[in-house]
């Protein structure tokens, strides 16, 4: 099963940000998640990985919830 890290940076203030793309992710995909697990950080990262790929990264895409939650998606369910 697919699983998911969402590092972000604390110092920055974060976590809230965080707990919404966690949510949304869980709201979406459910059961079908092994973990989706929030990863603490500093320097201002703020970095989605789906099985280890990276799916978002604040330094390179704009932040768009609802790309992060597709981005998931397309390692949901996929085999390796």
């Amino acid at each position: 099963m697919t699983e998911v890290e969402i590092e972000y940076c604390v110092p920055c203030g974060m976590l809230d940000r965080a707990q919404d793309v966690q949510g949304a992710i869980l709201d979406e995909y459910g059961e079908e998640v092994d973990r989706v697990a929030l990863v603490t950080g500093d320097g201002g990262v703020f970095e989605v990985r789906a099985d280890g790929e990276v799916v978002y990264d604040k330094e390179a895409d704009e932040f768009d919830e609802a790309a992060i939650v597709d981005g998931v998606g397309s390692h949901v369910g996929a085999t390796a």
